[in-house]
Parts: structure tokens; C-alpha cells; sequence
């Protein structure tokens, strides 16, 4: 069987496959693999970018660990098995009255696969998903089914929470929520001027700021997300699906495959696409507000950098675009998060902003992705574990200060390299 991932840029042609139904099938599945000298990968949805979960020996589905299996109402806490996906534990923790403090603008990830790779949001008292979990359980390179938390193993923990898939198979996941809150969003187009030249001020007065540039254009789409003690007023049915389904996807697909085939038009359709862009303002239950659909297939590259000179760079960005002859038709998406404590987080250390650019499918992004890559590298950028990137350990060693942290963990953990593969090979080494 071959696996591919969701953007059709990976795939694996595994010697054996596993989908085990609890962490003691993971145990025997890895045991019986170190027996047979066979490399070991737990997929999840496949939303990487990258080849991080490809593998020739034993390829593990997680579609039978799915579900959560504790609640805690007094600490607070959910835990989950790894293979359950965002969506389900949005949903779950929604009928328990609960949320998630923070996320992602995509719900399709498995738990596992998002924290692993360092999926985040924007804003807010945490930006990732990462920074949110307070416990975890892996199956070690040894065979052993290890927990981590607070208490016990916290160096596991602190490390796993961005692990790469390199320290272990990820089993079980433990949440920290909270209560089940209303978000509302209000979505506004603005000039560059409005937008970038009051970013400051856009953050600092909302607790969750993001924009989109539409590359040939002087338009953003900006999303302030706030906490409202109101009582919810969310789309209705026909103007989501209007909006997010219809034009948002099939429009925007269709748009894009003009594009493709007419490059030169790609720079008025932009103008076109950006001055009708709504204005709208909504309120609903958080994973409704944080997350949307996302059916146009595209290739991305993210970059963390220090939130000080992150407006410097996107000027760069988009000095860089005006000066080539690339045609891009998908917009570039700025986001913000604070600070954290974990070796491997692109957030580790320093308040970041994140600069993320796009291609659909069918355009090669190849140059375009190489160019911004050596302007963002140039602001002591970190690139997303699970988004395109061309870096390898030698020159993102000394982008992490706790870096030889990690990698004594790693030797302890998985001495035999079990859960390595050609990519954690080039950017771990």
C-alpha cells in the first residue's frame, strides 16, 4: 500500500502496517518492529507538508486510538487518545461545556500530529496547541509506555510537547481547558497602511489579531477574534456556507485554476478577490470562530520570527514580491503568539510573529518559498516543523538555545534511532 499525504508531496511505501486499538498494541507493535530492525512512523492525518512521517518498516494508523478517555472538572483537564482528531475533541469538549484556550485555523489534524509538528494560533495567554497540554503518555524506542507530566517525567514532557515524532509514539494526550466560552470575530478588509502600520495597536487593543495580504494588491483581510459575555450570534447556515464553502473554496479554487492557467491575470484577479472581500462580524463557540474549512489543496511555508522585527520582514516580503515576476494568488497570512517554554517551539524563548506564504497545488512555489526563506532566515527566522522549508540541524542548532537539550532526551529515549526517517535525519541530525 502506498500512504500519501494531504498535500501530495510525501508519500511512504511501508514494509508492514499497524492500526492498534490501545497504547498496549503500540507497545507490541513497536517491540516486535525493534525486534525485526524495521523503522517506526505513527502517521496522523496526513496535514504535514513535509515527509515528517514517512517510513519504509512499520507504519502505525492511529484511526483506533480515538476518543477521550478522562475528564477532570476540578484540575480542569481532558485527556484524549493521540489519534483523535481536532475536530472530534472540539466537538467533544463542546458538549462537555469546555474548550481548548487556543488553536489553529484547521481542524482535520490529529492531536498527536498537531502538537508534534507545533501547531498554533494567534494571540491569546498561549498561541499552540502545545503550550496546552499539561500531561502525555509515549511508547519509548526501549518498548516502554512512559507518562509524563508535572510530576513525573517533566523533562519528557516539557520536550514531547514538540517531539517531532523523534522521542516516541504518542499515545494519550492531557489538555489543560476551560469553561466553554463565546468568541467573537469580526472580519474586516483594510489598506496596507491600516493594517500593517497599526499592527501594534490591532494586537495590543484584541486578544486574537490576524491578516491576510493579497500579494499584487495594497489589501488585507484582518480577523479580530474577542471574548464576549453576549449571547452568541453565529452565521447563519446559508451564509457560512456562502461564505466559507462557496466562495471561499470553490470560488477561490476556480479563481485559482484561472490563474494557473492565464498568470498574467493572477494580478487582477487578486485586486478583484481583495475589494470584494465582506466585512462581517460573528460570535459562536470558540472552534467555530477559530477554525474553518479548507478545501483548495496548497503547499505553505511558515516562518517564526522575533515579534521586535517581524513588521521589518513582512516590509521585506512584500518588497521581494513587488520586485519578481512571480504571480501568487494565495494571500500572505500573519498571525502573533507569546512566548513559551519548550525546547523545540518555534515560540521558545521570544514573542513571535509568523509569516506564512502559499502556493495552490499546481504553481511551483519553489523559487518564491527559497526566496522568502533566505529573507525570513535573516531575521533569526525558525521554520514550522511540518510546513516546507529547506533547513537542516547544522544551521537551526543555533536557532534553539536548549537545542542539545532535546537531543540528549532523544539519545536517551530512542538510543537506536527506531523513530527517525530521511527527514528527522536532515533537520535533527
Amino acid at each position: 500500500m502506498t500512504w500519501t499525504n494531504w498535500a501530495q508531496l510525501a508519500d511512504a511505501h511501508p514494509a508492514q502496517e499497524v492500526s492498534p486499538h490501545d497504547p498496549g498494541e503500540v507497545v507490541e507493535a513497536v517491540v516486535a518492529a525493534r525486534h525485526q530492525h524495521l523503522r517506526v512512523k505513527m502517521t496522523g492525518s496526513g496535514h504535514s507538508f513535509t515527509s515528517i512521517a514517512v517510513t519504509d518498516g512499520l507504519m502505525l494508523h492511529p484511526t483506533g486510538l480515538r476518543g477521550i478517555t478522562a475528564v477532570d472538572r476540578e484540575a480542569l483537564t481532558v485527556t484524549a487518545l493521540a489519534g483523535t482528531t481536532l475536530q472530534e475533541l472540539n466537538e467533544a469538549l463542546c458538549r462537555l461545556g469546555l474548550s481548548l484556550t487556543n488553536m489553529g485555523d484547521i481542524a482535520e489534524q490529529t492531536i498527536a500530529g498537531a502538537i508534534s509538528t507545533g501547531t498554533h494560533g494567534t494571540g491569546g495567554v498561549v498561541g499552540s496547541l502545545s503550550a496546552q497540554v499539561e500531561g502525555l503518555e509515549l511508547v519509548t524506542g526501549d518498548g516502554i509506555l512512559l507518562c509524563a507530566n508535572a510530576e513525573e517525567n517533566p523533562d519528557v514532557l516539557d520536550a514531547a510537547r514538540v517531539g517531532l515524532g523523534a522521542l516516541g509514539v504518542l499515545t494519550s494526550l492531557t489538555f489543560r481547558v476551560e469553561p466553554l466560552f463565546t468568541l467573537e470575530a469580526h472580519e474586516q478588509p483594510m489598506s496596507w497602511a491600516e493594517a500593517v502600520d497599526e499592527f501594534d495597536r490591532h494586537v495590543m487593543e484584541n486578544q486574537h489579531f490576524e491578516m491576510y495580504w493579497w500579494p499584487h494588491t495594497d489589501r488585507l483581510l484582518t480577523k479580530r477574534n474577542n471574548r464576549t459575555l453576549d449571547d452568541p450570534e453565529p452565521l447563519g447556515r446559508f451564509r457560512r456556507w456562502m461564505d466559507d464553502e462557496f466562495l471561499s473554496n470553490r470560488v477561490f479554487g476556480w479563481l485559482n485554476r484561472v490563474g494557473n492557467r492565464s498568470p498574467a491575470l493572477v494580478p487582477r484577479i487578486n485586486q478583484l478577490a481583495a475589494r470584494g472581500l465582506p466585512e462581517r462580524t460573528y460570535s459562536d463557540v470558540p472552534h467555530k470562530v477559530f477554525t474553518s474549512p479548507r478545501g483548495v489543496v496548497f503547499r505553505e511555508m511558515e516562518y517564526a520570527v522575533p515579534r521586535e522585527s517581524g513588521l521589518h520582514a513582512l516590509r521585506d516580503v512584500r518588497a521581494l514580491v513587488e520586485r519578481n515576476d512571480w504571480r501568487i494568488s494565495f494571500p500572505v497570512e500573519v498571525r502573533v503568539a507569546p512566548a513559551d517554554d519548550i525546547p523545540l517551539s518555534m515560540c521558545s524563548g521570544r514573542e513571535t510573529m509568523f509569516i506564512a506564504v502559499h502556493t495552490n497545488a499546481r504553481t511551483d512555489h519553489t523559487g518564491y518559498f527559497a526566496a522568502v526563506e533566505e529573507v525570513l532566515r535573516g531575521y533569526d527566522g525558525r521554520p514550522h516543523w511540518g510546513k516546507l522549508h529547506s533547513r537542516s540541524a547544522g544551521d537551526l542548532e543555533p536557532a534553539y538555545p536548549r537545542w542539545e537539550e532535546f537531543q540528549q532526551l532523544r539519545d536517551r529515549l530512542d538510543p537506536e534511532r527506531l523513530f527517525a526517517n530521511d527527514y528527522l535525519d536532515r533537520v535533527l541530525g
